[in-house]
């Protein structure tokens, strides 16, 4: 090995114990990435899952920054070498990948590399993925490769363990979706129970109204008030059951993309222009990222509903070390004072315990024939 005995074992062991911390796939794979570069002293490393249609369904990197990996473009296809070790499952060992006669080029931002191990990540006949590294952090050998076969052991090993972490983290996140299922089927036949009964009573006690309008007015008005406080109930029962559900497009698509999709909907169905910029905002805790897109739902809907907008501007971006969500509108503005003396809160308290718990602020500024905006900030991102 390389690495001397203890620190080796040291090494691996830490790894090992890096890799078994994480439960979402995503995290598995950066510390598997970032746990085998610095295992071996390498420039970089990288590994891909494969796709059904000749891709790579996820591409992680380590030594890469992020600036360079934009450049670089799209993630690669399974061609040359890559293709050869999902295909072949066997460990390649190279002095110069740029003379293979696979090597196929790659894109001019990309990092130039010369030695180069690789291997499958395999779960029995499965190929889950390749590994690799490049660029040996050491003096090489003429015309040889940085990389040893105490090297291609050692990365053996981590693979193997690999293999099982991700498979853990697959039944994870499938265990996840099936909980996630049940729950919405639970709260789909508790929703539809209680706003059945809600609307059921509803129902009656405006058909009681209805008789005693001509008769007994004072009854009936009675009644009428009953009327709106059941309508009001069923609102809420509906609001609590449908806030609990975190929305399929987050998981699948994530923060951005799931704001810009909605906010595309509300634009193309509001008069108001309803726009949305998105950038430099990196994947956040799932509890965070719904509470996000909880309060950015709820200010639009007060914007479009109550305040008469031209335009609203929808803004996720970077501060420091935290993520702020900002939605401004153009539109009539209140007096946040007077909207708690009277009662209303246009859902601003909802909005604010969901910032709280998320660990994070909201702030409020809005005056009459001013407009509004409402920024939330959570830390990281």
């Amino acid at each position: 090995m390389s690495h001397g005995p203890r620190s080796g074992l040291a090494a691996v062991s830490s790894a090992l114990l890096a890799m078994s911390r994480h439960l979402e796939v995503r995290d598995v794979l950066k510390t598997i990435v970032a746990s085998a570069r610095e295992l071996l002293d390498a420039q970089y490393a990288a590994l891909g899952v494969p796709d059904d249609h000749g891709g790579f369904a996820q591409f992680v990197v380590d030594g890469v920054s992020d600036k360079q990996w934009k450049a670089i473009g799209p993630l690669p296809r399974q061609h040359g070498i890559l293709a050869s070790m999902l295909r072949e499952a066997r460990p390649e060992r190279l002095g110069d990948v740029r003379k293979d006669p696979r090597f196929e080029g790659w894109p001019s931002a990309h990092p130039d590399l010369v030695d180069f191990l690789g291997l499958p990540i395999r779960d029995g006949e499965e190929v889950m993925g390749a590994l690799f590294l490049a660029n040996k952090n050491c003096p090489k050998p003429e015309g040889g490769c940085g990389f040893t076969a105490d090297d291609e052991e050692l990365l053996g090993i981590l693979a193997q363990h690999a293999a099982i972490a991700l498979t853990n983290a697959r039944l994870y996140e499938r265990s996840r979706e099936l909980t996630i299922a049940e729950e919405r089927s639970r709260l789909a036949h508790e929703l539809h129970d209680a706003v059945s009964q809600k609307l059921f009573s509803l129902r009656l006690t405006a058909q009681a109204a209805a008789t005693l309008v001509d008769r007994d007015p004072a009854r009936a008005k009675g009644e009428l008030q009953q009327v709106a406080a059941l309508a009001a109930e069923a609102a809420e029962e509906l609001r609590a059951a449908v806030v609990e559900l975190r929305p399929a497009a987050l998981d699948e698509d994530g923060l951005v993309a799931t704001l810009r999709t909605q906010i595309q909907v509300l634009d193309r169905a509001h008069s108001a222009r309803v726009t949305f910029a998105g950038h430099g905002v990196k994947a956040l805790p799932a509890a965070q990222e719904e509470a996000l897109l909880r309060v950015a739902q709820e200010a639009l809907h007060n914007a479009l509903r109550h305040s008469s907008p031209e335009h609203v501007a929808v803004t996720l971006h970077r501060r420091g070390a935290a993520t702020v969500l900002r939605v401004t509108d153009d539109g009539s503005g209140f007096d946040p004072r007077t909207v708690r003396r009277a009662g209303r809160h246009l859902g601003l308290v909802s909005m604010r315990d969901r910032a709280n718990g998320a660990g994070g602020t909201l702030t409020v500024e809005s005056a009459p024939g001013k407009g509004t905006t409402i920024e939330m900030e959570v830390p990281g991102g």
